[in-house]
This record gives structure tokens, sequence and C-alpha cells, in this order.
């Protein structure tokens, strides 16, 4: 499986933004995908996983009620909505895809992207 996210920028607290990871190789629709953030001297830390298909949602505490997770499986393609973001949501994002159902690490993560870069200004 190859991934591409996009949509990063810079945005002012408060602010919202739709990050895209396009999906390519393989079945998208049987596999588990999430979404990572990683901080400047920071480990790549779980921001929130969504399940093969779209029903099931799970979310750090920090971007519960934040950040939404969706996919169209028809376009294999993973959105994260992050709205009223924070200073400290400034991060790179990487999109992360594995087969297996319950996967939280980042190790159990077997297909990654290249990664997008969210900043966001106080």
């Amino acid at each position: 499986v190859q991934l591409v996210e996009s949509g990063g920028a810079l945005v002012q607290a408060g602010g919202s933004l739709r990050l895209s990871c396009v999906a390519s190789g393989r079945i998208f629709s049987r596999y588990l995908m999430a979404w990572f953030g990683q901080a400047p001297g920071q480990e790549r830390e779980f921001v929130g996983r969504i399940n093969w298909t779209g029903t099931n949602t799970n979310f750090a505490d920090s971007v519960r009620g934040r950040f939404t997770i969706s996919r169209d499986n028809a376009k294999n393609t993973v959105f994260l909505q992050m709205n009223n973001l924070k200073p400290d949501d400034t991060a790179v994002y990487y999109c992360a895809a594995d087969s297996h159902p319950n996967a939280w690490k980042t190790y159990e993560y077997s297909f990654w992207g290249q990664g997008t870069q969210v900043t966001v200004s106080s």
C-alpha cells in the first residue's frame, strides 16, 4: 500500500484544516487507517483511527471532540478533519495503514505516508 497525505498548512489557532490520505496498491477497504502526529523533537503519537467500514473511530484524549476521521473506500481516501486547532497541534501528520483490525502503536502499522506539515500559530 502506498499512502500520500495532503492538506497540511499554516493556520491560526481556532481554525480548521482537513487532511487527506490517498492509498493505492491493495484493497483499501480491508485496511485499518490511522493518523499519527509528530511534533518537533517528539515521538510520533497516535491521533486517531478508523475501522475498515468507517463505522468506528477512536481518538487520543488530546483531540477527542475536535478532530474527526472519515473514509471513502470508493476513492481510497481517508480524511482527518481538524477543528478548533491549537498551537500544541503543530506537527507533521502521518497517515498509516494495517490489515490488522486492532493496531494502536506506531510499530503495529505496516504502511506509512511521507507526512504533511500542520502549523498552528497563536
